[in-house]
């Protein structure tokens, strides 16, 4: 709880200017999700190796945790830390995307 706390302070102002992202990188963050991310959680994110990214799926799980597990992976699991090829505010970006998939 604390953790999750510190997460969502240290990240709100992130979350603000998630918005900001260049149309550019918005399409490599996009290919990337569904690329990357669909190969392990399915192409539709209905699930596979990893758990489904759909909106209900991730319904109840705070941002803070979402954007965490992106950018440090999950030790134990398949699930890789991706902060070396995005940051946190990009993180917040591609879940915000998950949630409202257009």
């Amino acid at each position: 709880m604390v953790k999750e706390l510190a997460w969502g302070l240290l990240l709100a102002p992130m979350v603000v200017h998630a918005e900001t992202l260049k149309a550019e990188r918005q399409q490599q963050l996009l290919n990337l999700l569904k690329q990357d991310c669909g190969s392990c959680h399915g192409l539709q994110f209905k699930g596979g190796l990893g758990p489904p990214l759909l909106p209900e799926a991730l319904s109840g799980k705070p941002d803070s945790t979402l954007i965490d597990t992106i950018v440090n992976g999950r030790p134990g699991t398949a699930m890789p830390p991706w902060r070396g090829f995005l940051t946190a505010d990009e993180a917040a970006w591609l879940v915000n995307q998950l949630r409202n998939p257009q």
